[in-house]
């Protein structure tokens, strides 16, 4: 099993000859071409093993298509945090009110990206430099909407009738996405397990990663994709809607217009609600592949939410004679009310947190290396939403830079007013924000010299003494181990970063909500050096955001044609993407929900058929993906496969993250019930790490530090410098092939006497 990144088989294999024995072109299992019918010749294998190649990197980093999920990144983010919950009893009613503040959250981010899309659309482009001449000079395309011209498009609800195609188009894509990936990622289903071989407890009570629907999850995805498809189209039936009946209030019309109005918006209201409960109601079920269809009520929600869309389109369009275009869009500071609502929902998610982890610890299920003591879900949450606020901030300042020209946005004599007070606020905290990572960033570079200094002595000690000491090789090897280490700091910045982040946005919101103007505006009256610092951070918070959006585009675009850029775009999804989509559904698709089923059939199939013993390896998120796969196996099949982990985020990354499903209990339980497990790890990997198992009998799993790099200096073996590998290429290490041999020794002694009719092999 590969790692992150992925390679080729025949690197795998180490033969430029393979086969493809089973699966496609997204992923599949390859054999050498001299092993492809090694069953049929069983007397050629009894003293080597039969080896596969399992590749799926083709999952996360095949066509260009692909690089459109960067702008689902808000999504995937999100979605994590739903997984980062404390390792609390499975019956605690906390896990509840956590998943669906989780789901909640997620549904706010989607009526965030649909609202920035109606910002740039219907209020920058149609309501505000549409309705100015000055503005809309030398924008031809955006003459028939020119009140001036006095077209039929040409009225302030017309104009922004024919805007609202653009969030319309973005959530039609966002749901054919969802759609297309579903069928393609969550159609695989787990293989069946052999009649009296689970546990003896109910599924509810077992390890997550051990339940037969955990990897299946087609239905949540359905149920999720049809709410979020109707909250964004309701998010454009609000904005419509508001903009007409504030004309009908301001002006005094009354009638059956501005009835119909008021009943539509109430009729966008009850299904909102609607929606909202089916969010809240959505659960993933994980004991079994949940096969069940869902009601009519979640079917038809998209499509009633589409038809309260066109009728709002025919409301806001409808003819108002004196209708003209004002200073903003009605209903723009709705931006401010989501951010609180997110804020509420984090601090929500941030007390139940700590519930949790209080239950996890009076159970015993506490784990003291938890990032940020258990509160790591509602960190990730909020980078979740700031990461939607800094997207939706910069589309916003740079439309409405590049269209007032060289004036500048809501000062006097600009020719627009520019995007919600509130963006312009956001993005003046983004100053702030920075300056408070690059001092952690210093203080990150004092540690690695602190740790540098510390593990120097000790570097020339782990090799032959004969070999010269040489002092810039040695600086060089402790500052590698010294920068692997920073993995280990990660949750400390992630939580200073957020509580800013917690706390500026407050600011933001409250400064919006208190002027009523942009940092710059509202602080004219203010000391001289107050003006000054806030019209700075404002035109470079607003410089910043754009400039993030930028690249986040230019990067979309190499990717999209540029395999090595896709490639490494590919590694971002295969760490953010190995979690089911359990709270967002058009967050990037779940590989594993194809990869784990693919290596269970395999390793349950060829077991069943073959009477053999397996030794799976795995590399860095391999690993994962191996672990994951034995769990999902019938206990008669687990203790015939022994586990070889190399490189392996296991309990660095996955076990203090997410400790719900790979604590020490859990991968305790997984190491019981398997033959074997032995893992191979280095200081100077920045990935890989010990997994810090204490077991009662038998060997320790963990074997390392491993010497990296294998030579000091220049020998007869190495006459040239080694290599620090660091993260990679674990297989050149003598250690890894010696720990192999006996893994297969230890299985090969209990391998039955080969059937000579359709064969056994020794170790796969």
């Amino acid at each position: 099993m590969h790692g992150v990144g992925g390679t080729t088989p025949e690197r795998m294999l180490g033969d430029p000859r393979t086969v493809l024995i089973t699966g496609d072109d997204t992923a599949a299992v390859y054999r050498r071409a001299v092993d492809a019918d090694a069953e049929q010749r069983p007397g050629d294998y009894r003293a080597e093993p039969i080896r596969e190649a399992y590749c799926w990197c083709n999952l996360t980093s095949g066509n260009g298509a692909r690089a459109l999920w960067l702008i689902l990144l808000p999504f995937m983010v999100a979605n994590l945090a739903h997984w980062m919950r404390p390792a609390a009893p499975a019956h605690h009613r906390g896990h509840r009110v956590y998943d669906i503040l989780v789901r909640l959250l997620a549904l706010s981010l989607t009526v965030l990206l649909v609202a920035a899309a109606c910002e740039v659309a219907l209020d920058l482009t149609a309501w505000q430099c549409a309705g100015s001449a000055a503005c809309a000079a030398g924008k031809s395309w955006m003459g028939f909407m020119s009140p001036e011209q006095g077209g039929t498009w040409s009225g302030p609800g017309r104009r922004v009738v024919i805007a609202a195609l653009m969030p319309l188009l973005l959530v039609g894509f966002l749901w054919w996405l969802s759609r297309r990936t579903w069928s393609a990622y969550e159609s695989a289903s787990p293989p069946p397990r052999r009649p009296g071989t689970s546990r003896d407890v109910p599924p509810a009570q077992r390890p997550a990663l051990t339940r037969r629907g955990f990897w299946y999850g087609r239905r949540v995805v359905a149920r999720l994709r049809a709410a979020h498809t109707a909250a964004g189209l309701l998010t454009i039936a609000v904005a419509l809607l508001v903009t007409g009946l504030d004309f009908d209030r301001r002006t005094g019309h009354g009638g059956a217009l501005s009835a119909l109005g008021r009943a539509l918006l109430a009729l966008v209201l009850l299904l909102t609600a609607l929606t909202v409960w089916v969010v809240c109601r959505t659960a993933r079920c994980e004991a079994e592949p949940d096969e069940h269809h869902d009601r009519f009520v979640v079917k038809v929600l998209p499509f009633a939410a589409l038809v309260a869309l066109v009728l709002s389109a025919v409301h806001t369009a409808w003819s108002r004679p004196g209708w003209v275009s004002g200073d903003r869009l009605p209903g723009s500071g709705a931006f401010g009310g989501i951010a609180v609502l997110q804020g509420l929902l984090v601090l929500g998610l941030l007390v139940t947190a700590g519930f949790l982890q209080n239950a996890a610890r009076r159970h015993g299920h506490g784990d003291g290396r938890a990032a940020l003591k258990g509160f790591h879900g509602a960190a990730v949450a909020l980078l979740g939403c700031a990461l939607g606020g800094v997207l939706t901030g910069g589309a916003a300042q740079r439309l409405a830079d590049w269209m007032d020209g060289g004036a500048t946005p809501g000062q006097p004599g600009a020719p627009i007013a520019g995007p919600a007070v509130v963006l312009t606020w956001q993005a003046s905290v983004l100053p702030v924000l920075l300056v408070v990572v690059a001092a952690f960033a210093v203080l990150a570079g004092v540690q690695m010299f602190v740790v540098r200094r510390k593990v120097e002595p000790d570097i020339p000690g782990l090799y032959d003494k004969q070999e010269r000491p040489d002092e810039q090789r040695v600086r060089r090897i402790a500052g590698t181990i010294a920068r692997a280490g920073l993995t280990d700091s990660a949750p400390v910045l992630l939580g200073a970063v957020c509580l800013v982040t917690l706390v500026l946005g407050a600011g933001a919101v409250a400064g919006a909500w208190l002027t009523d103007r942009a940092p710059g505006r509202a602080t004219e009256r203010a000391p001289l050096l107050v003006h000054t610092a806030a019209a700075t951070a404002e035109s470079l918070g607003s410089w910043l955001m754009g400039v993030g959006v930028l690249l986040l585009a230019v990067m979309g675009w190499r990717a999209y044609r540029d395999r090595s850029t896709r490639r490494t775009v590919g590694i971002l999804w295969d760490v953010g993407t190995f979690w089911p989509r359990a709270a967002h559904p058009f967050a990037p698709p779940c590989y594993a929900e194809r990869a784990v089923p693919d290596l269970t059939w395999r390793m349950a199939t060829w077991t069943e058929n073959h009477d053999g013993r397996l030794v799976i390896s795995g590399h860095s998120q391999g690993s994962v993906l191996a672990a994951a796969a034995v769990w999902q196996l019938d206990l008669v099949t687990r203790s015939r496969v022994a586990l070889l982990t190399y490189g392996s985020p296991l309990e660095r990354l996955y076990g203090r993250w997410f400790p719900a499903c790979f604590g020490p209990e859990a991968l305790t339980g997984l190491h019981r019930e398997m033959d074997d497990w032995r893992n191979l790890w280095r200081l100077t990997d920045p990935i890989g790490g010990p997994v810090r198992l204490t077991c009662e009998d038998g060997p320790d799993i963990d074997l390392g530090p491993l010497r990296d790099p294998l030579a000091f200096g220049r020998t007869l073996q190495h006459p040239l410098p080694a290599q620090i590998l660091g993260h990679g290429d674990y297989q050149s290490d003598p250690v890894f092939e010696e720990t192999r041999a006996v893994l297969i020794a230890r299985l090969g002694a209990g391998v039955p006497r080969q059937r000579e009719t359709n064969g056994t092999g020794g170790g796969c």
